[in-house]
């Protein structure tokens, strides 16, 4: 189905049918963009949990990362 009929179908709402129409919409995306964010972020963190367990990772005291907070890197 092509996206054109629905959006004219759409444009004929009345304005609060047509915003929770789109609150609909983008939830629908971000609900699927989050489980793609929470699953890439977890392999992220097994793999830098496996650097470190292999030493190919070193760790910061947190007071050290606290000292540079909002600073620029170095």
């Amino acid at each position: 189905m092509s996206a054109t009929p629905v959006l004219r179908a759409a444009l004929k709402l009345p304005p609060r049918s047509r915003a929770r129409l789109a609150g609909q919409l983008l939830a629908s995306i971000e609900g699927q963009t989050k489980k793609r964010i929470d699953r890439l972020w977890g392999q992220e963190v097994e793999a830098r949990i496996d650097a470190f367990d292999a030493g190919r990772m070193k760790s910061v005291p947190a007071a050290e990362v606290l000292r540079y907070r909002g600073k620029p890197a170095r």
